[in-house]
């Protein structure tokens, strides 16, 4: 066991970096394992819209030249309507984001090892003990972190992480120059970053415009895969969608792709059925760690990389190191208390919402405009109460179709 650390990490995106970020700086040996080449990273992996706020990267001391665009406001849209709210925001250019996460842990002193394809876990007596990676090589560590987004070789081969095909949500996104973002049909989207919820392209999901400088805009769509919530879908795929609005939607009559910024990604939208275990813990889109209602990842996925990172410094600083799965179940309270509270009621929010036909959204719109601040924010963080307040008697039909789905599955 020459090739050891104190913590192997699989995974350099987000959540992986910045725990390799955290526990080098906490002063442990840690080392990373990335699929893809360095001289390509992230080309792969460039899968996020980069819809932040500024909160994290005062957190977890971001720099500001990683962002493309800071914007003043969020709106949402409906078919008819639509909602905006004063919201600082930060939109990043995700690949220079993942890059300078890799650099400033590398300058706390993490090892990093590209072009690594993990395949599964080294086991000892039942327990993780290392990671397999390249066919054949081995690498030990005390502590194992998987941070491979749904792929989870290690978090499924324990059975820590059970995603569920049909709580996929898939989603495609391009970048624009000549986006009209002040079209006089629509609400002004210069310094902003707009959701839309409108079945005709996005079943069951949602799609976006983020503004990132001048006339430029990121594009997309994205949608769970699930049969009940595809109820309003077409035969189009996701990038027929997203063709679909292009020429649908006036703001783009002008609108020319950038040239080299399509990007794919996926999340599962589902509550987690495990965070860790003896010597391991998931982080990340290994485990269900998105924002389920915005869809927000990487505040959720960097707040999961540092409870890891806790849970490392509790195990390990004892003289007599205990990573049981007890001892680092301290990971898993944090997770529940500070990265994903109230997750039940906010994915039955959200499940809820996007089982919702058109003209709902277009009521939900008006709803807002009367609510107030303060209820808007509790309902946002999974309070049944405010959620209530969201609802109307008109509304029983859709709750009982929806609970005999939610009873269904």
């Amino acid at each position: 066991m020459s090739d050891r650390f104190d913590v192997v990490v699989a995974g350099a995106g987000p959540a992986g970096a910045q725990a390799a970020r955290d526990i080098a700086a906490r002063g442990y040996d840690v080392v990373v394992l990335e699929t893809e080449p360095e001289s390509q990273f992230p080309r792969q992996s460039n899968k996020s819209t980069g819809g932040t706020f500024p909160s994290m990267l005062t957190a977890f001391n971001v720099p500001d030249d990683v962002v493309m665009q800071f914007t003043d406001s969020v709106v949402l849209e409906s078919p008819s309507h639509h909602f905006e709210q004063p919201q600082a925001g930060a939109v990043l250019e995700f690949a220079d984001f993942k890059q300078f996460l890799v650099e400033d842990g590398r300058e706390n002193g993490a090892t990093y090892r590209f072009d690594a394809r993990v395949s599964g876990p080294v086991m000892n007596d039942g327990e993780i003990v290392g990671v397999e990676y390249n066919g054949g090589q081995e690498v030990y560590g005390d502590i194992v972190i998987d941070a491979t987004g749904p792929a989870a070789p290690l978090a499924k081969a324990l059975g820590v992480s059970d995603l569920q095909r049909e709580k996929q949500a898939i989603g495609i996104e391009r970048e624009f120059e000549g986006v009209d973002l002040a079209h006089p049909d629509y609400a002004d989207l210069n310094d902003a970053m707009m959701l839309r919820l409108d079945h005709e392209y996005a079943p069951g999901g949602y799609s976006w415009i983020f503004h990132t400088g001048e006339d430029t805009a990121k594009v997309g769509v994205c949608y769970i895969q699930n049969e009940q919530y595809q109820q309003y879908a077409s035969d189009r795929t996701i990038d027929g969608y997203l063709q679909h609005w292009l020429e649908t939607d006036p703001r783009f009559e002008d609108a020319e792709p950038i040239e080299g910024t399509q990007h794919r990604g996926s999340a599962h939208i589902q509550s987690p059925t495990g965070l860790s275990t003896d010597n391991f813990m998931a982080i990340g889109d290994t485990v269900p760690t998105i924002d389920p209602l915005w869809g927000e990842g990487i505040n959720k996925g960097m707040q999961s990389a540092r409870a890891a990172a806790i849970a490392v410094d509790h195990c390990l600083t004892p003289d007599d190191t205990d990573t049981s799965a007890e001892n680092i179940s301290v990971y898993d309270d944090r997770w529940h208390e500070t990265v994903a509270p109230k997750m039940d009621s906010r994915l039955f929010m959200t499940e809820l919402m996007y089982f919702a036909p058109n003209d709902r959204y277009d009521r939900f719109m008006r709803d807002l405009d009367q609510l107030d601040l303060q209820t808007m924010r509790r309902a946002n963080e999974g309070s049944w109460r405010a959620i209530s307040k969201l609802l109307h008697p008109s509304d029983a039909p859709l709750l009982a179709k929806f609970a005999a789905h939610y009873l269904r599955t």
